[in-house]
């Protein structure tokens, strides 16, 4: 299981007195027992896929936060954002390619019958089911917007 991973991972950073790791592996399973409080799941745990969602929403935190330190001026606390960035990502599978994703959205918009931007929703679910972390929503949505643009676009004409 990937929580007993983050767990024997931080015993090994604890160890090794690598303070960085040990404070973003804390935060992630903080956030990981959050999930399973707020899902009363407490007793049996998070399945792999919804630790996977929690440490997708960590690194978005992350990176939304190095995006605003930077462009505030803050190098360091931005370098120190990208850096835990990269710790979570450690723990995600590899990111889609683009070819790729956009294969999956078309599959999810001709599964859901959407014939334009007002089935974005219905898109956007089906394709994130299908992708299971494996992209990021800003990528997901990006590629559904285009698509479905120009969806309407044909259905216009």
């Amino acid at each position: 299981m990937l929580k007993k991973k983050l767990e024997d991972d931080l015993k090994s950073a604890m160890k090794a007195g690598d303070a960085l790791k040990v404070s973003v592996l804390r935060m992630v399973l903080a956030s990981v027992a959050n999930r399973e409080i707020e899902t009363l799941k407490k007793e049996v745990g998070l399945s792999d896929e919804e630790v996977l969602d929690s440490l997708s929403k960590e690194l978005k935190k992350r990176k939304d936060a190095a995006c605003q330190f930077h462009s505030g001026g803050r190098r360091v606390l931005a370098e120190k954002e990208e850096k835990e960035a990269g710790i979570i990502s450690a723990y995600l599978p590899e990111e889609i390619s683009d070819e790729d994703l956009v294969r999956i959205v078309e599959e999810s918009v001709r599964e859901a019958g959407a014939v334009g931007m007002g089935d974005f929703g219905k898109v956007m679910k089906a394709a994130m089911a299908v992708l299971k972390g494996r992209a990021s929503g800003d990528r997901v949505s990006g590629a559904v917007k285009k698509i479905l643009s120009s969806c309407q676009a044909s259905a216009a004409k």
